[in-house]
């Protein structure tokens, strides 16, 4: 299995929200609850309308932990979400991110993978999947805070350097140290 990485540019993150939204809008739904709440893709993929719509916290059982978490949601955000729900004429009881196989089922983790890489073609964003949108809201958290206490606790890691690996902090860290090191 390869390893992902957040996206770490602006311009990168716009290009592919951009092309996200412009193959399908809950795509781009998709990627900003991810990159926006931190959530891991198969939680954002089991949401439904009443989850999330006109609240202020998603409250969740972790799929992989099985552990309750409570996660905010940004006012801009749950603008997006109720401009895309009320185009799709959706009801609280509909999934969010809506599979085409299917009546009201969920988009499937592979084919989220599948469009994020195919929407990341033609840029310079590589090693994506679908928990590049989690470690995306990891590195930016930690780059405007610098608080990796929260972000363990938000993605229940066990200690602060598995934070900065998994959002891939120390890499940075030590190819910016290699840039200006040449014996």
């Amino acid at each position: 299995m390869n390893t992902v990485q957040p996206i770490r540019n602006q311009k990168q993150l716009r290009t592919l929200k951009n092309n996200l939204k412009a193959r399908n809008e809950k795509y781009y739904i998709m990627f900003l609850v991810g990159i926006n709440i931190g959530l891991r893709v198969s939680d954002v993929l089991n949401l439904k309308v009443g989850d999330i719509l006109g609240k202020t916290h998603v409250i969740i059982i972790e799929k992989k932990t099985g552990k309750t978490k409570r996660f905010f949601i940004h006012d801009k955000l749950q603008e997006e979400i109720a401009t895309y729900v009320a185009k799709m004429g959706y009801s609280d009881e509909d999934y969010l991110v809506q599979s085409r196989k299917g009546v009201n089922k969920p988009l499937s983790r592979f084919q989220a993978y599948r469009v994020l890489n195919e929407c990341a073609e033609g840029t310079s964003i590589s090693e994506i999947g679908t928990h590049t949108m989690r470690k995306t809201f990891g590195y930016w958290h930690y780059k405007k805070f610098h608080d990796v206490a929260t972000l363990q606790k938000l993605f229940n890691h066990s200690s602060p350097s598995i934070t900065l690996r998994y959002i891939g902090i120390t890499d940075e860290e030590i190819d910016k140290q290699l840039q200006d090191f040449f014996l």
